[in-house]
């Protein structure tokens, strides 16, 4: 019985992760995806997440409470950082697209991906959500999105125990979707991450840190925006 009960679980795990959806490869980006042949390009941001600390490691409700005391000040002051220049991107590749001949529209309202359906196919560089409801609802043949799931610090741990400094951390997603045929015609990460450059623990202000969560952040979007210039 015991051993049925073990087949029968690792049958479900085994399951489980087969049907987990693989993510994303690279694909560059070909500047005639963006120019002014081909099509009314609107750029849209995701949700913008506030700032905020996390901790890797920390995997039960002991740890997570543990970590979340030993690092209360630096969340604290971490929740208080500005999101510096983000929402600006989508004007500043809006002016880089019509800079080399293409049409950009900036979408003001922010995009929730997760809202939309599901696509009817799957394969390579096809999206899984359906973007094409967007090409009428905004007068546009491609879309241009910016996600960013990381903004803040991170500290490593070993259940309760840190086994790291804290780090600043930015990533942020870049893709276009063709609206015509649901497929990326350009999907990138741009992850960054920097310790403080000497001692770290100066609560409130945590100066340091802060200096490198700014430095991220500017290094982040400058490789991101470097992507259409």
């Amino acid at each position: 019985m015991k051993t049925r009960s073990m087949l029968l679980l690792m049958g479900v795990v085994v399951l489980a992760v087969g049907c987990a959806t693989p993510p994303q490869s690279y694909v560059g980006l070909d500047k005639s995806a963006i120019n002014g042949k081909s099509g009314r390009v609107g750029i849209a941001m995701t949700p913008l997440r506030k700032p905020d600390t996390r901790f890797p490691g920390a995997d039960c409700l002991l740890c997570i409470a543990t970590a979340s005391v030993l690092n209360s000040s630096l969340t604290s002051h971490t929740q208080k950082l500005p999101p510096e220049g983000l929402p600006e991107l989508k004007d500043t590749l809006a002016e880089l697209i019509r800079k080399n001949g293409g049409e950009a529209v900036v979408i003001a309202e922010e995009l929730k991906v997760d809202a939309l359906p599901d696509f009817g196919s799957s394969g390579p560089n096809i999206a899984r959500k359906d973007f094409s409801g967007l090409k009428q609802k905004y007068a546009i043949d491609k879309i241009l999105v910016l996600d960013v799931p990381l903004l803040g610090m991170y500290r490593q741990f070993s259940a309760y125990i840190p086994t790291s400094d804290p780090r600043a951390e930015f990533e942020i997603n870049g893709y276009l979707v063709n609206l015509s045929n649901n497929t990326y015609e350009w999907y990138q990460t741009f992850s960054e991450a920097k310790g403080a450059t000497g001692n770290w623990d100066e609560p409130p202000n945590f100066p340091g840190l802060t200096n490198a969560y700014f430095q991220v952040l500017e290094t982040g979007k400058d490789r991101l925006v470097g992507t259409f210039k």
